[in-house]
């Protein structure tokens, strides 16, 4: 009987969206879950799915018609092996138990047969959910991505899919011919007996599934908070691993380990109140099945008694009863696993109803390229409506030419190559590629022909060649090897133990700022794209290695357009125009010459950064200094 939001600044990071911004996780019952399972299983124009499906129903209803059948061919051997004893005779009573065994073996063969002609729908319906989830979350927006866990989100996944093959091998195959099996027994209980039995039996059924049910609801309350509270504990964990080095910088192993505990603590709580909350069912359930089960028997003999039964009718009404709380003993566990599936598969699918925020809109059409001018009108955003980062930014790269975006951190530039790739939506004016609007093309043609190098360039746990590779996944090794030579990568590729096949570590943590930066590099150079775009590309390099590869860069970017965005300005001198950004506005704008003869924001920069430290920007400025340095 047993069973078992931070200050608003530039950064995304930092300036969470405001509540009516904010991407809703919609509710979801049950009966939405299992109407959103159900393409899965009963796949539109996949009929070789939907002939399985039916295999497995027949399969199912033989089962059940051969389980039956057993008590019944028991009655007769029993029957026939009385009369022998009361005749002094020995009587066997083989066609009996020739069909009785016959019974056993079909009942156990069809239910196998089901099993394996399901279980290649049961299996698909997980894939093909699993990726639809998959799907749906990259075509999330940003700030999506920047709000969730992805521990909680990993472990929603994780279990969803788990909690589908529970309910298609639990639901499926043991509540459905549970309740096939209590009206059979049912019925040929009021027909071999009268309608007592069948109440009496009827009623006992009805009162533990109702039992079960109550308490199940009640258990399954506690089962979201023990969920809930496993899916915090995990992100926990995993947040702070992924963060390891920075939990050494600061020495706050002990602060972490006790924030995973208080995690752990209400998992704890909530895991005693289960097991106690079983215990209660597990009683409830056996005080049920007991009453019913001396009702009926009590019935039988007194038939026996009065000579309307015989013995084999007394062993048929047991042996039913027996049987029939087989399935109903596993019954109270198999639905509180699908109330549990029910609601990790919920909590997975409830994901495909977060509203994607940045989509496609009806009829967009590729992106059409011809020399790659980019043009923003007036643009206007803000992670939060409240606190506006670009204030009607306007300003043009003309197709094959190099313009590059520097000025104050907070200042907005990273923002702008958000907006470019479409991971936000400007909130007023438009962003254009050779006069086509972007939010009118596929986000997929967009990216297409944009390659970027960011700031924090983050790698795949795998190795080198499939990281630069990820420029194009198609490239050939020659092309991944030339990509790797522009970026002057391929030396230190040569000199490691394993070479192209070196793996990088969690989002590269193995290699330094350096080497992860021309990485990226490599496999941006490998996309080929007609726009480029360098988010502070350089910034973690040495000076030696950001001559070479500035110079590199130079090459890849000779005849696209390109935009840069910059700090350290000794990188940009040679762009065709130069615009400086300033809380959300354009201060200035032109070239570095004209700009440092303006004697304004750039050339007061320009004079802060080489008197700092002028070897490092590796420059000397052959401009005239302004009147005010």
């Amino acid at each position: 009987m047993t069973q078992t939001a931070a200050p608003n600044t530039a950064s995304p990071h930092s300036a969470p969206p405001a509540p009516e911004t904010r991407p809703t996780r919609p509710e979801m019952g049950e009966g939405r879950a299992l109407a959103m399972l159900m393409p899965y299983i009963w796949p539109q124009g996949d009929w070789g799915t939907r002939g399985r499906v039916i295999v497995s129903m027949l399969l199912l209803l033989g089962a059940k018609s051969a389980s039956v059948t057993i008590p019944i061919f028991y009655k007769h051997a029993v029957d026939q092996l009385g009369a022998g004893i009361t005749a002094h005779a020995a009587v066997v009573p083989v066609l009996a138990i020739l069909s009785y065994g016959l019974a056993r073996v079909l009942s156990l063969a069809f239910g196998e047969l089901r099993d394996s002609v399901f279980e290649r729908v049961a299996q698909r319906a997980m894939r093909k959910a699993a990726l639809s989830v998959f799907r749906h979350l990259h075509g999330l927006s940003l700030r999506f991505h920047l709000e969730r866990q992805t521990g909680g989100l990993s472990r929603s996944i994780e279990r969803g899919t788990k909690a589908i093959e529970t309910l298609l091998s639990t639901a499926l195959f043991n509540i459905l011919p549970t309740v096939l099996e209590i009206l059979l027994v049912t019925g040929i209980l009021w027909r071999l007996f009268n309608i007592w039995f069948a109440v009496v039996t009827f009623v006992a059924v009805a009162g533990y599934i109702t039992f079960t049910v109550v308490i199940s609801n009640w258990r399954t309350r506690i089962r979201r908070q023990m969920v809930e509270s496993d899916t915090k504990a995990s992100a926990r964990a995993i947040d702070t691993l992924l963060n390891y080095e920075t939990v050494k910088y600061f020495g706050n192993e002990e602060h972490e380990a006790q924030r995973y505990d208080r995690a752990l603590k209400v998992y704890e709580q909530a895991a005693v109140r289960t097991q106690t909350s079983l215990s209660v069912l597990n009683v409830g359930q056996s005080f049920i099945i007991a009453l019913g089960l001396v009702a009926v028997m009590w019935m039988a003999a007194s038939g026996i008694q009065a000579g309307t039964l015989t013995l084999g009718d007394f062993v048929l009404v047991n042996t039913y009863l027996l049987q029939l709380y087989q399935p109903l003993n596993i019954f109270g566990f198999v639905y509180r696993g699908v109330k549990e599936a029910l609601i990790d598969m919920e909590k997975m699918f409830v994901l495909l109803g977060v509203d994607r925020e940045i989509a496609d809109k009806p009829g967009a059409q590729p992106l059409v390229v011809n020399g790659g001018e980019v043009r923003f009108e007036d643009v206007s955003f803000g992670y939060d409506p409240r606190r506006p980062i670009l204030k009607g930014v306007s300003f043009t790269v003309p197709a094959g030419r190099t313009v590059a975006i520097v000025g104050p951190s907070g200042a907005g530039k990273s923002t702008l190559s958000r907006l470019l790739f479409r991971f936000y939506d400007a909130s007023g004016g438009r962003i254009l590629i050779d006069g086509q609007e972007i939010s009118a093309v596929t986000q997929a043609s967009l990216r297409a022909a944009i390659g970027i190098v960011p700031q924090d360039t983050v790698l795949f746990n795998d190795t080198i060649r499939y990281n630069v590779a990820y420029g194009r996944t198609d490239a050939t090794q020659g092309e991944v090897e030339h990509a790797a030579a522009l970026a002057h990568i391929d030396g230190f590729i040569a000199g490691l133990p394993d070479g192209w096949n070196t793996t990088v570590g969690e989002r590269g943590l193995k290699l330094s700022g350096g080497e992860k930066q021309r990485v990226a590099i490599a496999r941006t150079i490998l996309k080929n794209p007609p726009i480029l775009m360098f988010d502070e590309a350089t910034s973690a390099l040495d000076t030696h290695t950001e001559r070479e590869i500035q110079r590199n860069l130079r090459e890849v970017s000779r005849g696209r357009t390109t935009l840069i965005i910059a700090h350290r300005l000794s990188t940009v001198v040679d762009a065709d125009e130069i615009i400086v950004l300033e809380e959300g506005r354009v201060r200035e704008r032109g070239r570095h010459a004209d700009l440092l003869a303006m004697g304004g924001a750039y050339a007061a920069l320009w004079v802060r950064q080489q008197t700092a430290d002028p070897a490092k920007d590796g420059v000397v400025s052959t401009q005239p200094q302004p009147a005010s340095a």
